[in-house]
Formats: C-alpha cells, sequence, structure tokens
C-alpha cells in the first residue's frame, strides 16, 4: 500500500512563527509509526517569494528527510527563485514547473496551476501538452496521481471561490480521457476536504 502525506502552504517568510510551525509538522511525520512513501508539498511554500524563503524551505524540507519531498508552486511561489532553490537549477527559466516522479509503481505528477501576478490558478497549455505525452509514455495499468495548487471545485467559501482555478473545463475531459489518473491532490484552501471531480477523488 503507497502511504503518502500532504502538507500544503507553509507561507515560510523568515518569521519564527511560520518555521516553527513547518518544523512542528515534520517533526509530527518523521514520529508516525509507520514509514512514509513519500511527502507531497503543494504549493505556496514561499510567502513572498524571495530567495531566502526558499532557502529556509530547502533546509527544512530535505536535509535529512527520510522520504522523497515532492513539490508544486502555488500563487505565492515565482518561479526562478523556487527552481534554484528546490530543483537545484543553475540556469532556472520562467516555464511552468511540471514533474514526474515515480513512487512503489504508481506515477505522480506534480504541475504548476500558477498563474504569475495572480491568486487564481489555471494549467496552461504547455502543462496540458506535458500531461498528455507523460500519460501516453505510461505502460498500461499504471495508476496515476496528479497534484497542483489550485481547487478545481467550488469550496463554498466567498473569497476561496474567487480564487480558483480558472476553466477547469479541460482539465476534467482530460480526467474523463484517463481513467489511469486515479485521484487529484490539491493544496491552496487552508483547510482539509475531500470531494470529486470529474468521476474521481
Amino acid at each position: 500500500m503507497l502511504v503518502l502525506a500532504q502538507i500544503s502552504d507553509l507561507h515560510l517568510d523568515g518569521t519564527a512563527r511560520a518555521t516553527e510551525r513547518a518544523e512542528r509538522v515534520l517533526d509530527h511525520l518523521r514520529a508516525l509509526p509507520g514509514p512514509l512513501d513519500a511527502l507531497l508539498v503543494t504549493g505556496d511554500i514561499a510567502d513572498h517569494g524571495e530567495d531566502s524563503e526558499y532557502k529556509e524551505a530547502a533546509r527544512l524540507l530535505f536535509t535529512d528527510a527520510p522520504w522523497p519531498v515532492l513539490t508544486c508552486p502555488g500563487n505565492h511561489d515565482v518561479r526562478g527563485p523556487y527552481r534554484t532553490a528546490l530543483l537545484g537549477e543553475a540556469a532556472p527559466s520562467d516555464a511552468p514547473v511540471n514533474r514526474a516522479h515515480r513512487v512503489g509503481g504508481t506515477e505522480i505528477l506534480m504541475v504548476d496551476s500558477s498563474l504569475p501576478g495572480s491568486d487564481e490558478g489555471q494549467l496552461d497549455a504547455e502543462t496540458y501538452a506535458w500531461l498528455e505525452d507523460r500519460l501516453a509514455g505510461l505502460d498500461d495499468g499504471t495508476p496515476v496521481l496528479l497534484s497542483f495548487h489550485h481547487h478545481p471545485v467550488r469550496m463554498h467559501h466567498p473569497r476561496l471561490d474567487t480564487w480558483r482555478l480558472r476553466a477547469p473545463e479541460p482539465l476534467a475531459a482530460l480526467v474523463e480521457r484517463h481513467p489511469e489518473i486515479v485521484g487529484l491532490i490539491i493544496g491552496h484552501a487552508h483547510t482539509p476536504a475531500a470531494t470529486t471531480f470529474a468521476g474521481g477523488p
């Protein structure tokens, strides 16, 4: 059985409060009685997108981590500093940050729903093309988890519902075409919730 943990919206900003909050959560995960197969961090890792915030994130998330750490950006994240500190890219680009990981026989696709300059999200044409390419290359029967920051469904909260994923219809069509996508894992809402989208969890 695949065992994953998800954390989101760390909003690291250099303050002791934000750092200690993240440390407490990570300490709790390390103290769990069984091992984790991976830790998913679903966006808004930094609060202002500054280099120092990502350096702190790299220290907290990756130093002596007993599990793979898989990340995707959120609306507070800035792609260049994110790529440098968290992905180790020497010449980072401003392209969407889309990454594929194989964990215990499951393909986990961490994609970039951030829309620079906006609290709303969007999966752009480049990301959809990347997803189609990755899905086409998988062996039959490989389960897929798709993870990104912005929720594609209404949360029935006036602020959150203005900051969700724009135009979720192409995503719904993608999920319906690809039954190997067994679930979506989302951040952004600052609250635990479970629902369905396009007929799946």
